[in-house]
């Protein structure tokens, strides 16, 4: 797992900087916002980068943030209950997303998929059940509100996670600011 998240923050980044010094620049290309919902799970702080030149197109997401789930406590004495408590841990939402839009316009509609590891195998998607999990795959549809020259951006939308076999659907709203 770790080997995959180096790639894909090797390749996300190198193809930032080669672009940043070949292409022209061009605002309302990286956005910074804070999530309530979606990837991250409970929350996260994003920064989401389009790789060509322009606020449309394909882009990736990267981001830190936390969930609070119920972590499996087995029992003290064999045959016991096991026992569940509250454990906050870290996630890292990683996805590829491709924005839907006119050029001109700051409304636009984003459709991404990725994965999301979770600091510790928790029961997120089946509470109380056998299907715990540190590696959920993610998907974004969002409208997104993002002016074309920069400034406050907000998206909202559907955003499913899918580990071992089942799909919990959940929602994000998300505020930030692109330039």
């Amino acid at each position: 797992m770790k080997s995959f998240l180096f790639s894909f923050l090797a390749i996300l980044f190198t193809g930032t900087a080669f672009s940043q010094s070949s292409l022209p620049k061009a605002p309302g290309r990286t956005a910074f916002y804070a999530e309530l919902g979606g990837p991250g799970i409970l929350f996260s702080a994003n920064i989401d980068h389009r790789f060509k030149p322009s606020n449309l197109g394909w882009g990736g997401r990267i981001g830190l943030g936390f969930v609070t789930a119920d972590k499996e406590i087995p029992p003290a004495t064999p045959g016991g209950y096991y026992d569940y408590r509250p454990a906050s841990v870290v996630t890292v939402p990683l996805q590829v997303n491709y924005i839907f839009g006119k050029p001109s316009s700051p409304h636009t509609f984003e459709a991404g998929a990725g994965l999301t590891y979770v600091g510790q195998q928790l029961n997120i998607v089946n509470f109380y059940g056998d299907k715990k999990s540190n590696l959920f795959g993610t998907f974004c549809f969002m409208y997104r509100r993002q002016p074309v020259d920069g400034g406050f951006m907000w998206r909202i939308g559907f955003t499913p996670l899918v580990a071992k076999g089942y799909i919990q659907p959940l929602g994000a709203v998300a505020v930030g600011y692109s330039f």
